[in-house]
């Protein structure tokens, strides 16, 4: 589904990304860990087509494509989805027809006729159960006024609506308390079939008590220096990073 070969990317003359290779088949679920700075949500926003990143060397295939020639809004209409560790507020937009312009265009990217009132209410009301969203924060405008916790139910509230191939979720579980996380997780867990895949990134191990990784990597300066199973999740957890920082040679 996903194949990253020695991506580099930069911002400005900063090289944040210096090789990373990455390999993701549906039906997985990746979590990717890291010290502050190590590059996991350069790594993301490179992915999802942030402008503001120039990619330097390295290829990114995505469902057989080369993901680097495809605009923003491509890759949204071919399955990829960000989770935003910081999501904005969209004011005077209410969630209710931000979401129902996205699905319709998704919709009709695949060829098919937009939803009627009474199906978009019904798919709205289905997919906001699966993370406990409040029916009246649809009415309000994207996540303006909402809590943190709020704020990450939502996120993973337009994930089942738009229902992607591939999933990135950037350190979702930030600032969030034991409920909402639970909650949260539990809706990216209910949400993940064989044709799909996820890529988690996080600092902490206690999101990983809810959704299980099939594997773990650690990124430090811009690249991959390890990769294990969850449990290599538990080891950072108690004994750090620094017993892989110390062991890592640079090329």
């Amino acid at each position: 589904m996903l194949k990253v070969e020695n991506l580099h990317a930069s911002v400005g003359d900063k090289e944040i990304l210096r090789g990373i290779n990455l390999e993701v088949k549906a039906g997985e679920v990746h979590a990717i860990m890291g010290p502050n700075g190590s590059g996991k949500s350069t790594l993301a926003s490179v992915l999802a087509g942030n402008e503001k990143f120039t990619v330097t060397a390295g290829s990114v295939e995505y469902m057989g494509e080369d993901l680097m020639t495809l605009s923003i809004e491509e890759r949204s209409r071919k399955g990829l989805f960000l989770g935003f560790q910081y999501p904005v507020e969209i004011p005077g937009v209410t969630m209710a027809n931000f979401m129902k312009l996205a699905v319709n265009e998704h919709r009709k990217a695949k060829g098919l006729a937009p939803l009627t009132a009474a199906e978009y209410l019904r798919l709205m009301r289905e997919k906001s159960a699966i993370v406990e969203l409040d029916s009246k924060l649809t009415a309000r405008s994207v996540n303006e006024g909402f809590s943190g916790g709020e704020k990450k139910k939502n996120e993973i509230f337009q994930m089942a609506m738009l229902d992607p191939k591939l999933a990135i979720l950037d350190e979702t579980d930030s600032g969030l308390d034991i409920d909402a996380l639970r909650i949260v997780a539990t809706g990216v867990t209910r949400l993940k079939r064989e044709d799909n895949a996820t890529v988690v990134i996080t600092h902490y191990q206690r999101l990983l008590d809810y959704i299980v990784p099939d594997y773990v990597h650690v990124l430090y300066k811009g690249r991959i220096i390890y990769t294990g199973d969850k449990s290599l999740a538990l080891k950072l957890e108690k004994e750090g990073y620094d017993w892989l920082i110390n062991d890592y040679k640079e090329e």
